[in-house]
């Protein structure tokens, strides 16, 4: 795997601060009693294409809520270009991702303590 350049690292930085801002404002941060953050967005070496990961707090439907970000992908990206035409010559297309980063802590920590309790029974 490649490392990002300085380039690459300050166009993502942009582009998560300006889509922080956007998702606020197109009431896209809270959805169906849950909250809905940005964790992490990755550039393409060549700048044409974003990779934004969605982290995803206590929400049922995680599909459905990706489903939303991908209908409003054309005018989200609309307001990107609005905001970062001085930054940018091209706007990067974006492509939304679950981030289960958080899931997956969870379940480890639930098998850690499943562990440290079978072996705190079996000591016995």
């Amino acid at each position: 795997m490649t490392t990002e350049t300085k380039r690459q690292k300050q166009v993502a930085g942009l582009i998560n601060e300006e889509l922080n801002d956007i998702f606020r404002r197109f009431n896209l941060l809270m959805m169906d009693g849950g909250m809905i953050s940005i964790s992490n967005v990755k550039i393409t070496p060549d700048l044409f294409e974003a990779r934004v990961y969605l982290s995803m707090f206590q929400i049922k439907d995680t599909q459905g809520a990706l489903l939303k970000f991908e209908e409003k992908n054309k005018e989200i990206r609309k307001e990107l270009g609005v905001r970062v035409r001085h930054q940018l010559r091209s706007i990067p297309e974006l492509r939304f991702f679950i981030d289960d980063t958080l899931d997956y802590v969870f379940k480890m920590e639930e098998l850690f303590e499943k562990i440290k309790k079978e072996d705190s029974n079996s000591s016995k």
